[in-house]
């Protein structure tokens, strides 16, 4: 288990560098910039996290990645003392781990810093210590969950569904007497105060990511999942070779004393389902299924070493596979004739940026402020365009709008993204000022985009603000 974490940890650690910043990544170092106890779309665990690491090392990535990989080989980690949780011994832990580190959802959430990866360590090991109390273990590790909520929801507040539907599913076995202790109210209590300062900044500033969680339930993310792909996609998320292992796993757990798993896995998959979830949200679940199929395989393996074999061949094709796919193993060249764009949606944010910062740098008239139409544009500006003296970028996007607009004096504006017609509304003279090209071919959210240089706003740009906020 040791030998394939460290493996594991090596690889992403390695490819960390290749292609370039994630969107999501420059965002989180934006928000870091601009520190604070909350945002309208996530809490503030994961941009201070990006402010750490920059303050480390501000222009190497693989510093920045740093804590993702190591929640991430956290996962694997985990998965190996799950099986052993559950009886399983040295070939079990193996199995569980690999499987794990051989699994796409995990490898792509561990190679770019991240709310996701710090997600699925902390649910990983909420799932390990209620394995333990599930089993009989001291009530006084319940501290230790309330500890990991806490700061699970001050990384990501969805945490609080999956640990809502375990809490259900146990209440609805006959295990539910784990409950029954004052360790179990502390742990509440330690969660809630952890949490406590990201939920006051969200309900004195009206619940703003409430209304994130609609629009992207509405499908407005660039990941959003149709229900059928919810579905299909499951069988996808660690790779279609484990579908067999995981659904072994889940077959287990419901004859054993911790059938409460996979009742919380059913619960979350009709939650999701219908409130339109993307389909990586039931991730965190298959860790724990897969070390419970891999302690009853290992037992079923045996001393054979052909089979073990087999097996091992199995999970290294899986690795392969999810590798090539979902890390930056390609050349930037080949990308464009790869299946890679079409399966990885998130591979075509992570190329192309200093040239578009190049592009809005030479259509910039002197003197003229930026808008961008998305988070991710505005993040690459701030991120690259020291180089070309740019401006601090203004954005309607998620929390560029609440960081506020241009200037009132600006008379000039280069907008990057917005459509023309939205314009006409807001300037007397609207200029045609070029479209970006990320010069690869590869089609991501700014190939094509236009550029315009807004003149003379009807209004000062304070009252034109609320025209120009979007969410999703």
């Amino acid at each position: 288990m040791t030998v394939i974490a460290s493996v594991f940890a090596l690889v992403l650690l390695i490819t960390s560098g290749r292609y370039g910043y994630h969107r999501d990544e420059m965002y989180f170092l934006a928000a870091g910039r601009r520190l604070d106890w909350g945002y309208p779309d996530q809490p503030p665990l994961t941009p201070a996290l990006a402010r750490l690491m920059a303050a480390i090392d501000p222009d190497a990535l693989w510093v920045l990645r740093l804590p993702a990989i190591a929640a991430a080989t956290f996962v694997v980690v985990c998965a190996g003392l799950m099986a052993k949780e559950l009886g399983g011994g040295r070939g079990a832990r193996a199995l569980a781990a690999g499987a794990v580190a051989s699994a796409a959802l995990v490898q792509t959430a561990g190679h770019q810093l991240g709310t996701t990866v710090f997600d699925l360590a902390a649910w990983s090991l909420i799932c390990l210590v209620v394995l333990k109390l599930l089993r009989g273990a001291d009530p006084r590790w319940w501290l230790a969950v309330g500890a990991v909520v806490g700061l699970g929801v001050q990384n990501k507040v969805l945490i609080v569904i999956p640990v809502g539907a375990l809490a259900v599913a146990i209440l609805l076995t006959e295990r539910r007497k784990v409950f029954a202790t004052k360790y179990f109210a502390a742990a509440v209590g330690i969660a809630t105060l952890i949490a406590a300062p990201y939920l006051w900044w969200q309900a004195d500033n009206g619940w703003p990511q409430w209304a994130l969680s609609r629009a992207i339930a509405g499908g407005s993310s660039g990941t959003s999942d149709s229900p059928i792909m919810f579905v299909l996609l499951q069988f996808g998320l660690f790779g279609p070779l484990l579908v067999p292992l995981w659904a072994y796993g889940l077959w287990r757990l419901w004859r054993s004393p911790c059938r409460a798993f996979p009742l919380a896995y059913g619960l979350l998959f009709v939650v999701f389902l219908v409130a339109g979830g993307k389909a990586y949200y039931l991730g965190g679940m298959y860790p724990v299924l897969l070390a419970a199929g891999s302690v009853g395989l290992a037992r079923v393996l045996g001393d054979s070493g052909k089979h073990w074999a087999a097996v091992g061949s199995a999970l290294a094709l899986n690795a392969a596979m999810s590798a090539v796919l979902f890390l930056p193993v390609l050349p930037v060249a080949q990308l464009p004739d790869s299946p890679v764009l079409a399966v990885n949606y998130d591979a075509g944010e992570t190329i192309g940026w200093p040239r578009f910062v190049a592009q809005v740098a030479a259509a910039r008239p002197p003197g003229a402020a930026i808008l961008t139409a998305n988070y991710g544009e505005a993040g690459a500006v701030e991120r690259y365009g020291a180089e070309y003296g740019l401006p601090t970028p203004y954005s309607g996007h998620n929390a560029y709008w609440w960081w506020g607009p241009p200037p009132d004096a600006a008379t000039a504006v280069l907008t990057v993204g917005i459509d023309r017609n939205r314009l006409t509304g807001l300037c007397s003279v609207v200029e045609p000022a070029g479209v970006l090209d990320n010069g690869l071919g590869i089609d991501n959210d700014e190939q094509g985009e236009p550029l315009f240089v807004c003149r003379e706003p009807v209004r000062p740009w304070s009252q034109l603000w609320p025209q120009l906020r979007s969410l999703g």
